[in-house]
């Protein structure tokens, strides 16, 4: 069992590493730990953006399957996601060179998601997401029902 303050309390930790950060005392700093630290907020960074995405994924699908059941809940559920979407990317521009990567794995969650809660199979969805990211932030789309 390790007793580091890291392992035992990670606030006091980040604040003691901040306060050596600041005063310049770099050979006293966790730096192997701040470096892991470091990594692991950019990685939550683009987990936000994929979990926005989903959210956003997920309710267009269900607009288009599912006309009947298009309501104002849905409509600003979509309108919020687009929002946040843009606020996480001018937050994180560097995370637009992602968004392929990104979208493609939202978009295999948000179907699972639309299919849960459509009671349609998943089957019912196109397999890779039939829009592109600017159809998907254009606050004028919503997609029609499919022509079968």
């Amino acid at each position: 069992m390790s007793n580091t303050l890291y392992d035992q309390d990670f606030y006091a930790w980040a604040n003691e590493q901040a306060g050596l950060l600041r005063a310049g005392n770099l050979s006293a700093a966790d730096i192997a730990h701040i470096a892991e630290e470091i990594e692991s907020m950019g990685k939550a960074e683009k987990r936000e953006l994929v979990s926005r995405l989903t959210v956003l994924l997920a309710h267009l699908l269900k607009w288009q399957y599912q006309p009947d059941r298009r309501g104002k809940s849905w409509r600003n559920t979509i309108a919020t996601q687009r929002l946040d979407v843009a606020d996480h990317l001018a937050d994180n521009p560097s995370l637009r060179a992602k968004l392929g990567q990104s979208i493609s794995d939202a978009y295999k969650r948000a179907r699972l998601a639309a299919a849960n809660e459509t009671d349609l199979d998943a089957d019912a969805f196109p397999v890779t997401c039939p829009w592109a990211f600017e159809q998907v932030m254009d606050p004028d789309f919503w997609p029609d029902y499919p022509v079968s």
